[in-house]
This record gives C-alpha cells, structure tokens and sequence, in this order.
C-alpha cells in the first residue's frame, strides 16, 4: 500500500506561527521533485508542539496538493489513547490516506498495553493504520508477537520501524506476512532495510534532498543495485549533519536555506547552533543542492 520515499515534512514556523504559505510551496515542491508520499505532523514536523488547529490545516495542505497522486500518512499519534483517537478523527476529516501512529511515549506501557492501545485507536478510526516503533524517542519498543498479533487487525497495514534494527525486518517478515509493509524510520539504514525485506522509508533527508532519495527507491525497484548504492553512498555525509543535533533543528536549517520558511523550532527545541549549520550547509553544497 505504501512504498518507496515518503518525505516526514517539517512545519515551517514565522514568528512561532505556522507559515502556511511556505509549507505549501514547500509540499507543492516535494510533489514536483518525485516523491512517492508524504508524512505531514510527524516526529519531524514538531507534532507534538502543533496544536490542533495547525495539525488539521498542515494535513489539509498536503491533501490539497497531492490530489490523490502519491499518499498523504498523517502522523497522528499521542501519548494517550483517548487523544491519539480525537487526532486520527481529525486527520481522517482532513483527508488524509492513511494514519501513522507512534508508541506511547513517556508512559511506557507494556506489551499488553501497546496491543490495547492499538487496537482501541483502530476500532474507533477508518483508515489504513502504520504503526510507528521508535524507542529512541518512545522507550518502548513493540515486540515482534504484539506486531504479529496486531497485523491480524484488517486496518493495520505497516510499520514505521526507527529501531535501527537489520534483523527486525526478516523477523516481521516472517510473522507478519510479506504484505505487511514496512517503512524504515532511519535513513542511514534505509537501503540496507529495503535489503531485508523493507519497502521503502519515511525519510528525514529527504526534506533537503527528496529527488535523490526518490531515485534511490527507484532504482532499486528496477534492480539497479550499483545505482542505488552510489545514490546511497553520496547522500550519507548530508545524512550525518542531519543529524549533528536533535532533530529536526538541522534540517530546518536546511530547508531555509532552500527558501522554504524559517528554521524556527518551537521550545523546548532551539535552532541549529552555527556548527551544525555549517555542516549542513556544506554537505548540501557538495551535493550541488545550493550554490
């Protein structure tokens, strides 16, 4: 259902407000330069620092331009079950595809309760679910058997996986069907994830770089391995200065410099220091992305 290079947008702000003008000339661009999705009010987008009006009119933006040709995976989870609810209502009511749903951070339910919690949000909401497993960000990490177990559901089509893990995805595989589509959350592992079973990435990068990045997918789709593993060897340096500090600061410095919005972060985030725009800005001059 959903594959190749799906961008996790960032939210341009302008006096700490969402630049609506600005984020859709941004997404209007992603479209233009050939990505397969994309992932509005995620990790990258600041969702948990957008209130709702802002996280409805962000995913009615994006719905707006894809027109139905590559697919809008809104990011609509919480850390309570009752609000992860009322978010994916929302997102469902503003168009979006498909739901993207992060484990319950700071919580840390365990595997029972993650299997609750699932399953309540998929029997009060429509869409197709992807279920989203970042430990780095959440803590807890869903198991294999709850995956399995929660695949069984008719709505939950994937996972989001940002374990890092390349045994993971042979083990998801195995149990929960190679229908069940799975996104890695990672790009340095991203090509390396597709190896193992993956079928594409909801990508950071490809914010700065999504032509690169879409025809990295690509060219593994058609068995290009050589030219999937140059695409991807050239786009790690750009990768590592991503994510010099916590993100998304470094890569909204990047899609500033790229003239779309301001490189604003909302508290308890702060901009990208001059060193990591320095790195930042290098690696995109390497790669020809600005001059």
């Amino acid at each position: 259902m959903f594959r190749g290079n799906l961008t996790a947008l960032v939210t341009p702000f302008r006096d700490n407000i969402f630049d609506e003008e600005a984020y859709t000339r941004f997404v209007e661009w992603q479209v233009r330069e050939g990505v397969h999705g994309l992932v509005p009010c995620g990790t990258t987008g600041e969702s948990v620092a957008l209130s709702e009006e802002e996280f409805q009119r962000a995913i009615e933006i994006c719905v707006s331009v894809a027109k139905g040709k590559i697919p809008v995976i809104a990011g609509s989870g919480c850390n309570t079950t009752e609000k992860t609810i009322k978010l994916s209502r929302i997102a469902t009511k503003a168009g979006a595809d498909g739901l993207l749903i992060v484990t319950p951070y700071y919580n840390k339910p365990t595997q029972d309760g993650l299997y609750a919690h699932y399953k309540a949000v998929h029997d009060a909401t429509d869409l197709p679910i992807v279920l989203y497993d970042v430990p780095g960000r959440a803590v807890v990490e869903i198991g294999v058997p709850v995956m399995q177990k929660l695949s069984r559901l008719p709505r939950i089509v994937g996972v989001k996986d940002a374990t890092q893990s390349l045994h993971k995805p042979l083990q998801i595989a195995r149990m929960c069907g190679e229908n069940f589509c799975q996104l890695s959350g990672d790009d340095g592992t991203s090509l390396a994830h597709l190896i193992q079973g993956g079928h594409g990435c909801i990508s950071v990068i490809s914010n700065i770089a999504p032509r690169m990045c879409s025809e990295m997918h690509e060219a593994w789709m058609k068995e290009d391995i050589q030219r999937a593993q140059q695409i991807n060897l050239a786009l790690q340096p750009l990768r590592e200065a991503l994510f010099c500090e916590t993100s998304p600061s470094p890569v909204k410095y990047g899609t500033e410099l790229l003239g779309f919005g301001s490189s604003q972060v909302r508290l308890p985030l702060v901009p990208a220091s001059p060193s990591a725009r320095e790195q930042v800005s290098g690696q995109m001059r390497e790669l020809g992305l600005i001059s």
